[in-house]
């Protein structure tokens, strides 16, 4: 299993990125090819250190060469054009393997 997590930072206007996400970017991310579930929240805490986060999305593919075909596909270029249409403070992204244990 392979991963992509992505903190967003806290945006311009909470509530135009909210909207934009939910009725844009989470529609464009479902079409991705190979996705095999997803997650998000608005919800972000962290213990003891302030990160300035405002949402998190979790995405999980097969491996890391299924993740790749999917940010190439045109799906893929249309989920990265959109981001800075709503992510105006910023984003990291980071992907990596998961191992059951």
């Amino acid at each position: 299993m392979h991963k992509m997590v992505v903190l967003y930072h806290p945006p311009t206007d909470p509530e135009a990125f909210k909207q934009h996400y939910l009725g844009t970017h989470i529609p464009l991310v479902e079409q991705l090819p190979g996705l095999l579930s997803m997650r998000y929240t608005f919800d972000v805490r962290t213990a003891g250190h302030d990160q300035g986060f405002f949402a998190v999305f979790e995405g999980e593919f097969a491996d890391p060469d299924a993740m790749r075909a999917a940010l190439a596909s045109p799906q893929g270029q249309a989920v990265s054009a959109d981001v800075p249409k709503y992510a105006t403070g910023g984003a990291i992204i980071l992907d990596y393997p998961v191992a059951d244990g």
